[in-house]
């Protein structure tokens, strides 16, 4: 198989999928459950994630609860969110955990604005790579004389516009999140 578009196309969705992922987990100053999501909670002898621990929701914008199912783990799990590097401080009300969002100030509303943009340079370096896996793709097939010259020209020029249309998602993608974390 010379050029198979579809994995293509699959692969680098992949690399756009992996950054909205990431860009979840960046704060904003508004309440988002998935900001709880690197949370590791050591319960019952081992690490496991804290969703599976309790059940986190967004009551108002600015907190976060979290309902522990056990009440022998609110302690645990308190001490999980304090340490795990959020700047979160959350507030024990029986087997619930209130968790208020502080609002961000200047200079760390520029530091996840960088931290974004990084977010989106390694999603623009996967799309490449996977622009570079067909592009030798296409080339090994030109040698092995199963496609023509005029066809590699052609099938790579296709290639070079659907790479350009995924960095281009990826820089739609970056400015809307630099949008929302500079909101004051």
């Amino acid at each position: 198989m010379a050029f198979d578009k579809d994995d293509m196309n699959r692969r680098m969705e992949g690399a756009l999928g992996a950054l909205k992922a990431d860009y979840q987990g960046l704060r904003t100053g508004r309440a988002n459950i998935n900001l709880l999501e690197p949370v590791m909670v050591e319960a019952y002898g081992s690490p496991v994630p804290i969703n599976q621990v309790g059940a986190i929701s967004a009551p108002e914008s600015r907190m976060l609860t979290v309902s522990v199912w056990d009440r022998g783990l609110v302690v645990t799990v308190e001490k999980a969110i304090r340490n795990a590097g959020l700047g979160l401080n959350p507030i024990t009300d029986g087997q619930t955990l209130r968790i208020p969002i502080p609002p961000l100030n200047e200079e760390r509303r520029r530091d996840l604005a960088k931290l974004a943009g990084k977010y989106a340079e390694d999603a623009k370096v996967a799309v490449r790579n996977v622009r570079r896996d067909c592009l030798d793709q296409l080339k090994k097939s030109e040698k092995d004389k199963l496609i023509s010259e005029d066809d590699l020209k052609k099938l790579s020029e296709e290639v070079q516009k659907i790479t350009d249309s995924y960095v281009a998602k990826v820089d739609l993608a970056l400015k809307a999140k630099q949008e929302e974390i500079m909101q004051v």
